[in-house]
């Protein structure tokens, strides 16, 4: 394991923030005649193109991850089917992930799939039974009315709720549920940040590659270059942040690094207006501001806990 270095740790991070505010914008720059589910498939697959040099690259050298590494019949089981789960969980939710910015609007699916920490601690406590401070709850708590204000478009009338504002908060649900998992299960394992990715989209392929077979075979012939294009660059984008993003964490913590990409449904918001004309409202605006507050509240709550256990 490398030695820590802080500084090149928030760079990274800093790195993730602008490449998750580009990406609502190049979802919803796709190819009119792609639907979201085919759009989904081949950036999956894009993605898995982009991971691969990098994968094999990494079996030439001294230390090749869980590739080869002895395992009991225990752990390898378990792993295969945590590996399995990471799969079709991570490729539901990109498929997701498209069909909300698509649906709800690139500034405010932004902000619902920004409440991953709220998705986190509901699965924790759920799965790992980690009790939550007063505090966290309560901080908890403004981020889940803010959400609930967002979703009925500022009139607080449950009417009004969208139903693709709900979509939208199942990409991060469902990312949780896998990263409680990866966790969990995947990090008593040797595997590297480059071997997680590369599993994690190459399986996430084979799902949606099912589950277009079934639904939309249509899709599969879609290559043009307009079409193609969008997604080659979506996924390169999305691979890029995966990586970059495990490789953050081999210098700082997860919860510091959570709070340097919180702001970046604000970039999208200004990326919104700037490249798909989308109108902001003054209640989005609003909004957005306190669930960045609130993120940075929650994540500074979590890191005085695990002081006080620690002292």
């Amino acid at each position: 394991m490398p030695k820590p270095h802080p500084a090149r740790g928030v760079a990274y991070a800093l790195t993730c923030l602008v490449l998750l505010g580009f990406m609502p914008i190049i979802s919803n720059s796709r190819a009119a005649e792609m639907s979201a589910l085919g759009f989904a498939f081949w950036l999956t697959v894009w993605e898995t193109i982009f991971a691969l040099p990098l994968f094999l690259w990494e079996l030439r050298g001294p230390d090749r991850g869980i590739i080869g590494a002895r395992l009991d019949r225990r752990t390898k089981t378990r792993t295969a089917w945590v590996t399995l789960g990471m799969g079709v969980v991570f490729g539901l939710s990109t498929w997701l992930y498209v069909l909300s910015i698509e649906k709800a609007g690139a500034a405010n699916a932004a902000v619902a799939i920004q409440t991953y920490p709220i998705h986190t601690i509901f699965w924790e406590y759920v799965l790992l039974r980690r009790r939550k401070t007063a505090l966290e709850l309560a901080i908890t708590a403004v981020l889940v009315a803010t959400l609930y204000y967002l979703g009925t478009s500022g009139t607080w009338r449950l009417s009004g709720l969208s139903p693709w504002f709900l979509v939208a908060l199942s990409v991060p649900f469902l990312w949780a549920i896998a990263h409680v998992m990866i966790k969990e299960e995947l990090g008593r394992t040797p595997i590297t940040p480059a071997q997680v990715t590369f599993i994690r989209v190459g399986l996430s392929t084979v799902f949606l590659g099912a589950v277009l077979a079934v639904s939309e075979p249509a899709a599969f012939a879609m290559l043009s270059p307009k079409a193609q294009g969008w997604a080659a660059l979506m996924g390169l984008v999305y691979y890029l942040e995966l990586v970059i993003w495990f490789y953050a964490m081999r210098h700082i913590d997860v919860s510091f690094g959570g709070s340097i990409t919180a702001p970046w449904p604000a970039l999208t918001m200004v990326l919104a207006v700037v490249f798909l004309g989308e109108a902001i409202a003054p209640y989005q605006v609003g909004a957005v501001a306190v669930v960045i507050v609130a993120i940075w509240a929650l994540t500074w709550a979590g890191l005085a806990k695990a002081r006080r256990a620690m002292s």
